[in-house]
């Protein structure tokens, strides 16, 4: 597989925000300043809670298709290979990893067959949009840690987005899940989220590389990042931490990630998290705690690192 150098673009995108002036103009920036040479786009599906059975697509929190398609052509005019990654969160924002339901159905109680269907529908809509846009990768959501146990649901999916979508299939586990799925096998590449603390890569990737080798199939972080918050370069996943800007720290992260990645063959890329559609001012970048990488000391680590792959 092609050495992915990735970035995450304008990831769940209202409705209107995606294919703007502001938008291409970010993602041109993107291109020059990064060296990237691919981005995931994250459509964006809604439910209620992490038990209800219904996935809305239709709502003013996610893009249009047209927005996608426009988007879409417009990274392939620049040169961008494109991965769309369809996502689902909960609306009373509790994390999509907690969506759940008994493994046994029971009368009157919401059940994994109802959302599995609901969540097949919305992975299809969007692989045939993958499909018609010809992007370059599919990947079958994120993180959804407490349905990856559900073996033939999963295999089932995948099998349904191969008869409508002709390109490679990922699917993109959390952080520390890579050896707790069983159904590896069924996709084309496996992929993950790698916020691993700064000083633990290398037990981290030994773990990884087991289950690469026992799978025999490709492997990339489908997500990876560190927000410029103190201390966040210890929880690199933990998004709630607040505290002063650390942008070194940052930097420091992306660095170790790379350092130790670069040793292992086995990693075949990352996708940075991430890069907004509309991007803060450069007076503000040092200010700012989030992840993005934009005008700050990561970018240039991630802009060198991404140079010298192949």
């Amino acid at each position: 597989m092609q050495m992915i150098k990735g970035i995450t673009f304008a990831p769940f995108s209202r409705r209107g925000k995606l294919d703007t002036k502001a938008a291409r103009a970010s993602l041109r920036n993107l291109k020059k300043l990064t060296g990237a040479n691919l981005i995931i786009l994250v459509p964006n599906g809604l439910q209620e809670t992490p038990q209800s059975e219904t996935i809305a697509r239709e709502t003013q929190a996610n893009a249009t298709d047209e927005e996608f398609l426009s988007i879409i052509e417009y990274a392939h005019s620049l040169g961008l290979s494109v991965a769309l990654k369809p996502t689902v969160n909960c609306m009373n924002g509790t994390w999509r990893a907690h969506i759940s339901f008994f493994d046994k159905d029971v009368p009157c109680e919401p059940k994994w067959s109802n959302w599995f269907a609901s969540y097949t529908a919305f992975q299809l809509h969007y692989a045939a949009l993958a499909e018609k846009s010809g992007c370059e990768m599919f990947i079958a959501g994120c993180e959804m840690v407490m349905s990856e146990h559900r073996d033939a649901e999963w295999r089932k999916l995948i099998s349904d987005i191969k008869e409508v979508y002709h390109g490679p299939v990922s699917y993109n586990t959390d952080k520390y899940q890579e050896d707790n799925v069983t159904w590896w096998d069924c996709v084309d590449v496996i992929s993950s989220s790698g916020y691993y603390p700064v000083n633990d890569w290398e037990n981290q990737l030994d773990r990884i590389e087991r289950v690469v080798k026992k799978f025999n199939k490709p492997f990339f972080f489908a997500e990876c990042g560190c927000m410029s918050t103190k201390g966040s370069f210890l929880v690199p996943n933990d998004w709630c931490i607040r505290g002063e800007a650390a942008p070194d720290e940052q930097a420091s992260w992306y660095k170790a990630m790379f350092e130790a990645c670069k040793k292992r063959p086995f990693v075949r890329g990352f996708c940075i998290w991430d890069w907004a559609a509309k991007q803060y001012p450069l007076s503000g970048a040092a200010a700012n705690t989030g992840y993005e990488i934009y005008g700050k000391p990561a970018l240039e680590v991630v802009h060198h690192y991404y140079k010298e792959m192949n």
